[in-house]
């Protein structure tokens, strides 16, 4: 355990503080808004603002911090605004109110993320991308398994009162912001800290990026643009009969299972190729759309999210550190952050492109649209990249 750095370990604290605090809150918030007089369409322009926010601030500030030289600030400001917003959420029930607090959060995401992401690239080797980028995405994911539970636990006994939900979960994310202050700069700011930083500026980095990321990415995108939200997979098994109850523990073990086979998957991925893991991955993601579609078996439906667990265990935490495997070093928070950012963007459509196939052909039609191109997009990986040019 060498590799797993006193770095890597409050970096990976932090996130699953935080996402403790904001999956404490994610099976409620549709309920919340509901009860404060937000209709669907209303919550659906909500999230979309913030995702669009969250989208474009991860290049901007992925270049930022790659032309000033400086990482541990943005991760501390990142996770401030992410904590700060969640009693905000409670203290007013006004719609601007509302969009203002979950901006704010979304923000702190994207503030935070390239240069989290480029730390623990500077934290590992190429040899061990794999290990560090899946040990935190495994601490991160205990997170989404540890939120729901206290939250569930909590309108045990206290049903419907949400309000003070979004309180107690300003308490972890206060412990982040605290436990982001053990962080420590390890890069000097370099001369390029005189650099201006457009907001738009990052997208620049996609003409002077080497081939093998255009490559990577443009990969990637596609899938994202047909990778619609776990929205849609709950929905499924509600309609096959499950109560909301079952739906938020189907949602909670299919997290547990991300979070089990994150670190394992990223060992095995380091030894056979982060490549073989990621199309892996893929294959498995396939299997399981391929399933949603012609499954009825309230059973099966758990088998398949054990196995979407492993996929998203194969592939998120892979993927970045296959990015950081391509990029220049000096460029790894702009190569993430602008991934990120266009990955975002492509997450928006992909719901919105679902939701119009679901509504026009059904579930069925949907989710067999997804596999095939998951597999698509499998095939491409392994015709187009060789494995010994970037792992």
């Amino acid at each position: 355990m060498k590799y797993i750095t006193r770095t890597v370990w409050v970096l990976s604290l932090v996130s699953l503080l935080t996402d403790t605090a904001s999956d404490m809150l994610y099976p409620i918030m549709p309920i919340y808004l509901k009860t404060i007089g937000f209709s669907v369409v209303l919550i659906g322009i909500l999230e979309g603002l913030a995702e669009a926010t969250a989208g474009l601030s991860k290049g901007y500030f992925g270049k930022l911090s790659d032309n000033t030289g400086k990482r541990v600030p943005f991760v501390q400001l990142g996770y401030a605004f992410s904590a700060v917003s969640k009693p905000m959420m409670a203290l007013f029930v006004y719609p601007l109110w509302i969009f203002f607090a979950r901006t704010i959060d979304r923000f702190g995401k994207g503030i935070r993320t390239g240069a989290r992401d480029a730390i623990l690239s500077d934290e590992a080797t190429p040899e061990t991308k794999g290990k560090v980028f899946g040990f935190h995405r495994s601490m991160d994911t205990f997170g989404a398994v540890l939120g729901p539970l206290l939250a569930l636990l909590y309108l045990w006994f206290r049903p419907e009162d949400y309000k003070t939900l979004f309180l107690i979960a300003f308490i972890p994310g206060l412990l982040a912001v605290a436990s982001s202050l053990c962080l420590k700069e390890r890069k000097k700011p370099t001369e390029k800290s005189k650099v201006r930083t457009g907001f738009f500026s990052f997208l620049g980095y996609w003409k002077v990026s080497p081939a093998g990321y255009k490559k990577l990415v443009i990969g990637l995108l596609v899938f994202t643009l047909f990778n619609s939200s776990d929205v849609f997979l709950l929905l499924k098994i509600k309609e096959a009969g499950l109560n909301d109850t079952s739906v938020i523990g189907v949602y909670i073990f299919y997290n547990l299972i991300y979070a089990l086979f994150a670190f394992p998957i990223g060992i095995i991925a380091d030894k056979i190729g982060l490549k073989t893991i990621f199309v892996s991955g893929l294959l498995v993601f396939s299997a399981v759309y391929f399933g949603m579609a012609l499954n009825t078996n309230l059973y099966i439906f758990f088998a398949l999210f054990f196995l979407y667990g492993i996929y998203a265990a194969a592939t998120e935490g892979v993927a970045k550190a296959w990015i950081s495997n391509i990029s220049d070093k000096n460029d790894t928070a702009t190569a993430i952050g602008t991934f990120s950012g266009l990955q975002s963007i492509c997450t928006m459509l992909a719901s919105s492109i679902t939701g119009v196939i679901w509504y026009r052909l059904g579930a069925t039609a949907a989710f067999l649209l997804t596999a095939g191109v998951a597999i698509l997009v499998a095939l491409y990986f392994i015709i187009n990249i060789r494995r010994n040019s970037i792992n």
